[in-house]
């Protein structure tokens, strides 16, 4: 009995849902790059999301999105998003083999991108697998594995907008700063400027006086 459920255990093991391919990047885009993953099995579900944590120009106070083309294997187009700060979506997989992601940057700066994508996948059963009162304990394992799964990818997401965020309020202190030290060297400049006019006129004033 003991080693029939540990038979059981081991199988439900063997037909959770299972992350065939995840990974996350964050990489400086010119004007055009392109990434792949690879899914092994038509019927997979795709996850990805992407924000752009910033562009490098200190200065530079406007959004600049991004456009991302997904296509298939045979060049197919899965999905197309136009400059866009952040996106996050997901698909199923109509054929298996190479899957490529090209971002285009259309702004003149350069931008960091954090991209993240996973892949899983639902094994089918086994036949020793197809007890009756088996069922129960494999539903409840896959629904944690997807609760888990779900978890990961969306603590990713929020952890590259919370780094969007900071570094946006990181860039707005310091052309806070740089414009309260521009308007004190300005107040000191003209206050110079000021201070040498009126000398100037002085001298000029006192210079006529000696002449009478």
């Amino acid at each position: 009995m003991g080693s029939s459920w540990l038979w059981k255990f081991v199988a439900a093991l063997a037909v959770l849902w299972s992350i065939e391919g995840s990974y996350a990047i964050r990489f400086t885009i010119d004007r055009e790059d392109c990434l792949a993953q690879e899914v092994q099995y038509e019927g997979d579900m795709v996850r990805v999301s992407f924000v752009v944590i910033k562009v490098e120009n200190a200065w530079h106070y406007r959004e600049d999105g991004v456009d991302l083309v997904v296509k298939g294997p045979t060049g197919r187009q899965i999905h197309d998003c136009r400059n866009k700060i952040s996106d996050k979506f997901e698909f199923f997989a109509h054929e298996q083999g190479l899957h490529k992601f090209c971002f285009t940057n259309k702004s003149p700066y350069h931008e960091t991108i954090d991209f993240d994508v996973h892949v899983g996948h639902i094994s089918t059963y086994n036949q020793h697998a197809k007890a009756e009162h088996f069922y129960p304990l494999l539903s409840q394992i896959e629904k944690l594995e997807e609760a888990l799964y779900n978890i990961q990818f969306e603590q990713h997401w929020l952890e590259a907008q919370t780094d969007r965020q900071a570094i946006i309020n990181e860039g707005m202190s310091q052309r806070a700063l740089y414009k309260a030290v521009f308007e004190s060297v300005a107040l000191v400049g003209a206050s110079l400027l000021q201070v040498y006019l009126l000398q100037h006129l002085f001298e000029k004033k006192q210079r006529r006086s000696t002449r009478v």
